[in-house]
């Protein structure tokens, strides 16, 4: 049996925040601004295997009104999840995803953050897909007001 999920997520962005995009950090004057650590892909990738399990959404899990989840980092929920479709007979298939923004480029750390997210995953690399874009200026993002983030999964139950 195959299902497929999509998830999406959009953080604001601001002065003097870390700026954490799959599990690594990247340099820049902005960050995300979250209850978590905000990292808009590692959530679009837990929405993405969460909706495809038909398990809800990060929020009903995961609730931001919850002060254990206050600055976490996210990989420590996407294991979390993980474990979820895990525990309901589910491996994952592939990963793909884009991250849209204007700022900063951030192709040289994507080796890194599918290697980041490949560990938590329990997964080889070569099935997880991350692709950047920005939005020619246009929108929240082209303004360099915020993040987002799209997630497509494949999972797989036998």
């Amino acid at each position: 049996m195959f299902r497929i999920g999509f998830g999406y997520d959009v953080h604001r962005l601001a002065d003097g925040r870390r700026f954490m995009l799959g599990g690594v950090e990247i340099p820049h004057l902005k960050g995300a601004v979250g209850h978590s650590d905000a990292d808009v892909l590692v959530h679009a990738i837990c929405d993405a295997l969460l909706g495809a399990a038909n398990l809800g959404d990060i929020g009903i899990h995961f609730p931001d009104k919850d002060p254990r989840y206050k600055n976490i980092n996210s990989l420590i929920i996407l294991a979390e999840v993980l474990e979820k479709i895990s525990s309901k007979g589910y491996t994952i298939g592939n990963v793909d995803t884009t991250i849209a923004l204007q700022q900063p480029k951030i192709a040289e750390f994507i080796p890194l953050m599918k290697k980041q997210l490949a560990k938590t995953l329990k997964v080889n690399e070569s099935i997880i897909s991350i692709k950047a874009t920005t939005t020619e200026k246009l929108g929240f993002e082209g303004r360099e007001e915020g993040v987002s983030a799209y997630a497509v999964v494949l999972i797989t139950k036998e």
